[in-house]
């Protein structure tokens, strides 16, 4: 399984600000809208949500199926200290990983360069030209279709 991670933050957070042990080499992969939402239409939640899914034997059988995975974790800030609010990391296997890699995938970047830069001003308490320097990012809706059936 590979991990689509849309939250620069909580990447960094992940991989500590790319300092970990064999986390030292971040990579931005931009996909398709098109490539994210058909992983969404055919996701199941990675743990089971009373409510939202009819039982936990239908949630097995779902989850087992399903080429993506959604699990909700909290949304990071500067600090990478959580947040009150979530993001989603999807996670891919069988046909997502193979579209993935084959169809999805539009440009790679090397953002080590870019961690290190907001680290270093992070570190040094100028957290407004940190702000600047983080990539734009912008919420899925969440009562768009592809999304309805991950809200849990």
């Amino acid at each position: 399984m590979t991990w689509i991670k849309p939250s620069f933050l909580w990447m960094m957070y992940r991989c500590g600000w790319g300092a970990k042990a064999g986390q030292e080499t971040v990579l931005a992969v931009e996909i398709s809208r098109d490539g994210f939402e058909w992983a969404l239409r055919h996701a199941c939640l990675s743990s089971y949500v009373r409510g939202v899914h009819p039982d936990r034997a239908t949630w097995q059988r779902q989850l087992r199926r399903a080429p993506a995975r959604v699990q909700w974790d909290s949304e990071r800030d500067l600090h990478l200290q959580p947040l009150p609010y979530r993001s989603l990391q999807l996670g891919l296997s069988g046909e997502a990983v193979r579209r993935y890699a084959e169809e999805w995938t539009v440009a790679i970047r090397d953002v080590n360069p870019l961690a290190h830069e907001i680290h270093a001003l992070v570190s040094g308490g100028d957290l407004d030209s940190a702000t600047q320097l983080l990539p734009q990012e912008r919420p899925c809706p969440a009562g768009e279709e592809p999304l309805a059936h991950l809200l849990g």
